[in-house]
């Protein structure tokens, strides 16, 4: 068994520090809404979104799962050794509570798993969840895949 195998293996089951918390705003939203093409009111009317089911405008929740990588940068597990990590994807994600312009969210992760794939390549699975700062429920939990490469 490498030793990075074993030093990922010591780590199933802990949960990560949290991340930062950083604030989703309006602006980010209107960028994200130009980058993506998905204008709908309630990610980009404040005015119309007040009088919507959420009482203003929300982040797209495709918006929350790409800040993913960013709020994980400073709470994955990285062994010794690692050249490079990329994302493999996702096997369940669930957007739980809309994100409100103006409030914040920050991460936790948790590694469920860890699978050589072939000498030097990792399949890592963790459970993310996005806590939305002042609301009992997480905007998402999801279980990502990363590959990372000795």
């Amino acid at each position: 068994m490498s030793s990075t195998l074993e030093e990922l293996e010591q780590q199933i089951g802990k949960e990560s520090k949290p991340s930062e918390w950083l604030t989703i705003d309006q602006q980010r939203i209107n960028d994200f809404a130009e980058a993506t093409g998905d204008h709908q009111f309630i990610h980009v009317d404040p005015e119309r979104a007040k009088a919507g089911p959420f009482g203003g405008t929300i982040a797209h929740g495709y918006l929350s799962l790409s800040l993913l990588p960013m709020l994980q940068k400073d709470i994955s597990i990285s062994p010794k050794g690692v050249k490079m990590g990329v994302n493999y994807g996702l096997d369940k994600l669930r957007f739980l509570t809309p994100v409100k312009a103006g409030k914040k969210v920050r991460l936790k992760s948790t590694l469920m798993s860890v699978t050589e794939k072939q000498p030097g390549q990792f399949l890592m699975k963790s459970e993310i969840v996005m806590e939305i700062d002042g609301e009992s429920k997480p905007a998402l939990i999801a279980e990502t895949l990363g590959l990372i490469f000795t």
